[in-house]
């Protein structure tokens, strides 16, 4: 007979494993859009989306079956309750989102036929697709955490590593949804770096915080990069052909995305400061107090400082060489991400409306402001995923 300990570790292999259905179907349905065009809704890539969140809440949902009707009292204590069934918060969450998820569908389909090829990956179909995404996502990381929590140090190794890939793919989905504001033509405009400041401090304080590893969050960035990688130079491999019109750029193959955001690189500087700085195990200890209160928002706004430096430093002269005729090869795909349906010309090798939003000291202090307080609530959040037992 299977242990619950050995039932729970099975399917947190699978849930995480499943949910990399997410990013990497949303890369694929991002690539069908801009290489064939809108197609049926049981297209490859939709399927593979909605697999990543219905196999996991399916698991939960089994989970929260056998729990309510079948429970150890231990098992039904750890499980909180919801119209009288019984499951972990993080089950709940994912299962919460994967309806999310199929609701957005129906809705999804309707909107182009009734208004034809998105033009911004965040309609309001998608904006709903999204939250559930995000949301699945984010349950089977809490589940992934609870798991890790009511470990023993000695077998917190495996939960911690499927922690940092479920983080990982967090990671991937806010950048892929981010994609719309962080084009390489965008990275010398004021908005990019709101964007960036808004998301991803949060997220990197967060998992640095939560994680018992060290360099938590520069293995999460790189695990984006790396399947973002992956995802460019597997894509042009298989033929593709528009079927719908306007054709201004004929492509014979899928589209690779544009390639991955640095963010490794400010990632590896908010390990190293949280690291020096001994913010893990400061939280442990640190009380309601003013002194406590201020230190965080100090911390917090040394951290989204070093985040905002290290990006612009990073992304401005990146973006260049993105535009460059350098870049064009298969390896960073620089000037091949381009839909079939944009007209030709020297706008993609430029920057776009940098005189309409410059890069100036007044907004880069206000990204900063913006990824100060992205970074407090990420360390709260962290601290508070650090005592996850349900």
């Amino acid at each position: 007979m299977v242990s619950g300990a050995t039932r729970d570790r099975w399917q947190l292999y699978l849930a995480v494993l499943a949910v990399a259905c997410l990013p990497l179907g949303l890369i694929w349905d991002i690539s069908w859009h801009v290489s064939i065009g809108r197609d049926t809704f049981w297209a490859p890539a939709h399927i593979m989306i909605q697999f990543g969140g219905v196999i996991p809440a399916s698991l939960f949902a089994l989970r929260a079956f056998r729990t309510t009707f079948w429970g150890a009292p231990e098992d039904r204590i750890a499980a909180p309750s919801f119209w009288g069934a019984r499951a972990p918060f993080g089950a709940w969450v994912t299962m919460w989102g994967a309806l999310a998820m199929l609701t957005s569908a129906p809705f999804d389909d309707w909107w182009h036929n009734t208004y034809g090829l998105d033009v911004k990956i965040v309609s309001p179909p998608h904006a709903v697709l999204g939250l559930g995404m995000f949301a699945v996502a984010l349950g089977v990381l809490l589940f992934v955490l609870s798991f890790q929590n009511r470990s023993t140090f000695a077998e917190r190794r495996i939960p911690a590593a499927f922690f940092l890939l479920a983080a990982g793919l967090l990671v991937t989905l806010i950048a892929v949804y981010s994609t719309e504001f962080t084009w390489p033509n965008q990275q010398h405009r004021s908005q990019f770096y709101g964007v960036m400041s808004l998301a991803f401090p949060f997220l990197l304080v967060m998992i640095a915080t939560a994680s018992p590893l060290s360099w938590a969050a520069t293995r999460a960035a790189a695990f984006y990069m790396g399947l973002m990688m992956f995802m460019i130079w597997l894509l042009p491999l298989f033929p593709a052909q528009p079927k719908l019109a306007p054709i201004y750029h004929p492509v014979d193959h899928m589209v690779p995305p544009p390639f991955p955001l640095l963010i490794v690189l400010p990632a590896f500087a908010l390990d190293w400061l949280i690291q020096r700085t001994r913010l893990k195990a400061a939280s442990a200890i640190r009380g309601r107090s003013w002194r406590g209160f201020l230190r965080d928002w100090l911390q917090a706004a040394v951290l989204g400082i070093v985040f905002l430096a290290v990006t612009l430093a990073g992304q401005w002269f990146f973006a260049q060489f993105l535009l460059s005729p350098a870049a064009d090869n298969w390896f960073f795909a620089g000037n091949r991400h381009w839909p079939y349906y944009v007209l030709p010309g020297e706008w993609r090798h430029q920057f776009w409306e940098v005189a309409k939003d410059p890069v100036t000291l007044k907004n880069l202090s206000l990204a900063a402001a913006i990824a100060a307080v992205s970074a407090r609530v990420g360390m709260g959040c962290g601290r508070w995923m650090t005592r996850v037992q349900r």
